[in-house]
Formats: structure tokens, C-alpha cells, sequence
């Protein structure tokens, strides 16, 4: 794991593997998206409004997953004290939290057709506000180790990341816990309550979104590290 922690060697493989992950993940976006809007039906009970589902399902996954990631980085970070685990945490707060809004959005208005109201405080929808100012507050806590000199977030915000993520099983399970507005588990591991002809394009938009995540994770990687490369080379010469 450390043999990536050389900046310049990580940087080696996250150039070309952006590019990688760019490309095809908005390739299969745009394919997935297409076919959820011209190829499949609508659904019989919903209608048109069920094609909301090829963003809507993507953002909350991501959203989810972006924590999942942060409380990864937090973990490398304090018990390895790898250099680029503060930065990868850093680097995955802003996606995950735009993530999180799109879910939010996208479901309120999912929500307003199918329930008759844009909002309601059950546990599925509660607990994911929750999870975006949790983002709100990691990013706030980033940027002032960022102003401290930090080039990657403090143990403080490190060990805010590993105690949020007690939040994504509470929003994993909300629907099953508690009664809510919001339908059960559509995807579990024995099988899809989604109609097969349905289904097949969000798989292709949820690895698109997911590539596309991975992308824009190696992109703001990227740029934190030649952020603190002039940040350290102004101050040698200041000190000069």
C-alpha cells in the first residue's frame, strides 16, 4: 500500500487512469440515460415518472459510497499514517456531498407524483439529509486544515469520518426499520422487485456514474497535490 504514497508515483498511474475512468463511465451515462428515456416502458403504476430512477438510484449509491470512502481514507489515515489517505478523503468530500444533493432532489420530485408531497421526515429521507450535512461538515472541517497548513485533512477530521459513517447502515436499513413513505429494498441479494425491463439500464448508468466518481475523485487528487506543491514552494521561498 505505501508503494503509492510517493506522490509523484501515484500521480504516474492517476493521469492515464482518469482518462480511463472518465471516458467510459460518461459513455455508458449517456447510453444507459438514453435508453431509460426512448427504449423502456413506462412503468404500469408510475408512469413516466419512474425513468427518475437512472439518476436518482446512482446519486444515492455514490452519496453513500463517497462516506464509505471518507471513513476508508480516515482508517489508512490513522492507522497507517498514509500520506495520501488524508488527501484521498479530502478529495471525495465535494463529489459525495453533489451526490447526495442530487439524490435529495431527484427523489422530492420522484416523491411529489408518486406520494402527493415533496418531502417527508421518514427514516430513509431524514437520515440521507443527514449524511449531506455531514459532508457540509467534513468539507468545513477540510478546508480549515487546509488553512492550518494541513495538506490533507487533521486527525480531527479524520475521526469525524470514521463516527459518520455510523450513518450509512441507518440509511441502508431505514425503510426496513421504521414505516416510511419510501418503497423497501428494490435490489437485494435475492433478486430485483423492479420489472427486468426496467432494470437493465440502470446497471448501466450506476457503473457510469461510478467510474465517473472515481474520475473526479482522481482529478481533485490531482489538483490538492499541486495545490500543496506551489503552497510548499512558496513558502521555502518566503523563508529564502
Amino acid at each position: 500500500m505505501h508503494r503509492f504514497a510517493n506522490p509523484a508515483r501515484f500521480l504516474k498511474i492517476a493521469r492515464p487512469l482518469t482518462q480511463w475512468l472518465f471516458w467510459p463511465g460518461l459513455a455508458l451515462i449517456l447510453i444507459g440515460a438514453g435508453c431509460g428515456l426512448l427504449v423502456t416502458p413506462a412503468d404500469y403504476l408510475q408512469g413516466q415518472t419512474v425513468r427518475i430512477l437512472y439518476i436518482h438510484v446512482p446519486a444515492a449509491w455514490l452519496g453513500m459510497g463517497g462516506w464509505t470512502g471518507i471513513a476508508l481514507a480516515a482508517l489508512v489515515q490513522l492507522v497507517w499514517r498514509h500520506p495520501l489517505a488524508a488527501i484521498a478523503g479530502r478529495a471525495i468530500a465535494a463529489p459525495g456531498a453533489l451526490f447526495t444533493v442530487i439524490c435529495l432532489a431527484t427523489g422530492s420530485i420522484w416523491g411529489r407524483p408518486t406520494w402527493g408531497t415533496w418531502w417527508e421526515w421518514d427514516g430513509r429521507m431524514t437520515s440521507m439529509l443527514v449524511l449531506l450535512f455531514l459532508y457540509l461538515g467534513y468539507i468545513a472541517l477540510a478546508q480549515a486544515s487546509a488553512r492550518d497548513g494541513q495538506g490533507g485533512v487533521s486527525h480531527v477530521t479524520a475521526i469525524f469520518g470514521l463516527v459518520g459513517a455510523v450513518n450509512i447502515p441507518i440509511i441502508n436499513r431505514s425503510v426496513v426499520w421504521w414505516n416510511s413513505l419510501h418503497q423497501g429494498p428494490s435490489i437485494t441479494m435475492r433478486g430485483s422487485t423492479i420489472e427486468t425491463t426496467l432494470l437493465w439500464p440502470l446497471g448501466l448508468t450506476l457503473l457510469g456514474f461510478s467510474l465517473w466518481f472515481g474520475a473526479i475523485v482522481l482529478m481533485r487528487m490531482r489538483a490538492i497535490l499541486a495545490q500543496n506543491k506551489v503552497e510548499a514552494r512558496m513558502q521555502r521561498l518566503a523563508r529564502g
